[in-house]
């Protein structure tokens, strides 16, 4: 063999494709004349429609959508700004918007990120294809954008635009020419990927889980979020937990008022600061240099009042959350239900082999929380039924269901047998 020749078992390298713009032509919707070209012009061309939704999130405190992309798989891109006219989304064209997304398809990478922030804005789909569910329902090892598009079509995506405030008018081209790219390939990638459910024998796997996503729902507000403060653990006295409250209550009140991520007001550590110092006079707190922010001096009368509220406080929080309604912390089931803690673990350990087998990453296997509230409190008697009623109760879909009833069946009536641990050479 020669200098130049090159050995068959090397691997030719993968030369990608990097996609800096879309092919497609974009147009920027920002009135209801230009809405109603958009609507005509994706009306005409039949199929899915790709959707996306950029936020402000880390900018803004609420999580509206600042930009609407739209494109079916023959059709120009429309970024829908419905936010710089006012009248847009109350508008004769908007509710034509709604009633012609309602009927179709849509394509969506990591869809429960932007249904609700379409849902606010009236928009419901027939259908969903999940991108990123189908990326791991066919065990990918990356389900990002830039990595599905890479790995499977051998396009690079220009992605820099992700962290931007999305808020900012008038939005920049290149920040256009982003979101346009996020819905450029969406079609070509939802066939790939159809291709690889069917290979893999998933495609009702996926059809389940797609039909779930429509009724998805973001979970509950947890009650106490004040105590997801960061470092919030540094406190262990009862009235400095009651001046982070404070504070926290303030600054969302604040938050909620500017539309401003709570965190760019005062950041948590400002918050602990104050709680750990407890300063007794205005200019203390002034002069607290770890009290910072952008707000800290600016609302100094509103984080003052709040200090004082806690000062004067007669009823102070305890130290530890008091217990909802849920089961405990699985972390503490070793010690304090040892026999949840055999359960799961012996569940745990059999979905991890059905999973490798099925290359389906564990959490998409079975919700996490569902295999820890039927190990924490099985039905009686645990049977193959009635493990499955309730996992089903629970909403874990018929597929799940299917794989997962009988190891967690197990799981439960082995209760009885004792860890298996290697024997000593004694034994």
């Amino acid at each position: 063999m020669t200098a130049t020749e090159s050995s068959p078992l090397e691997a030719e390298p993968v030369t990608l494709e990097t996609l800096a713009a879309p092919r497609s032509k974009f147009h920027l919707v920002t009135n209801p004349k230009e809405l109603a070209v958009s609507i005509d012009h994706l009306a005409s061309t039949p199929g899915p429609v790709a959707v996306d939704a950029e936020r402000a999130s880390g900018f803004k405190y609420s999580q509206r959508a600042y930009l609407v992309q739209l494109k079916t798989e023959h059709s120009d891109i429309f970024l829908i700004d419905p936010t710089t006219d006012s009248s847009l989304v109350d508008s004769h064209e908007f509710s034509q918007l709604r009633e012609f997304l309602s009927d179709r398809e849509w394509i969506l990478h990591a869809a429960t990120q932007d249904i609700p922030c379409l849902e606010e804005l009236g928009l419901h789909p027939k259908a969903i294809f999940d991108t990123e569910l189908a990326g791991r329902l066919t065990g990918q090892p990356r389900v990002g954008l830039g990595s599905l598009v890479e790995s499977l079509l051998q396009i690079g995506l220009a992605k820099e635009h992700s962290a931007a405030d999305w808020s900012t008018r008038p939005l920049p081209e290149s920040w256009l020419n982003y979101a346009a790219l996020d819905v450029e390939l969406l079609h070509e990638l939802r066939t790939s990927l159809q291709m690889l459910l069917e290979a893999q024998g998933k495609s009702e796997w996926a059809n389940q889980e797609f039909e779930n996503l429509l009724s998805f729902k973001p979970k509950p507000a947890k009650q106490d979020r004040w105590r997801g403060i960061s470092g919030l653990s540094k406190v262990s006295d009862q009235l400095s937990l009651e001046v982070a409250r404070q504070l926290w209550l303030a600054r969302e009140e604040l938050a909620i008022k500017l539309d401003v991520s709570p965190g760019r007001l005062i950041p948590d550590a400002s918050i602990l600061a104050v709680a750990i110092a407890k300063p007794r006079t205005r200019p203390e707190l002034a002069s607290l240099r770890s009290f910072n922010g952008r707000a800290s001096r600016s609302y100094l009368d509103l984080w003052w009042d709040a200090l004082q509220s806690a000062l004067k406080a007669t009823v102070l929080p305890p130290v530890r959350a008091e217990r909802t309604e849920g089961i405990p912390n699985h972390r503490n089931w070793a010690a304090k239900y040892p026999e949840a803690d055999r359960r799961l673990r012996h569940a745990k350990n059999a979905l991890t082999q059905i999973s490798e087998k099925a290359n389906v990453p564990l959490e998409n296997l079975l919700t996490p929380d569902f295999l820890r509230q039927i190990c924490f409190a099985p039905p009686e008697p645990a049977t193959l039924e009635s493990v499955s009623q309730t996992l089903t109760g629970f909403g874990a879909r018929r597929w799940q269901v299917d794989l997962t009833a009988d190891a967690i069946t197990d799981s439960i009536i082995r209760l009885d047998e004792p860890d298996q641990k290697p024997q000593s050479p004694q034994e």
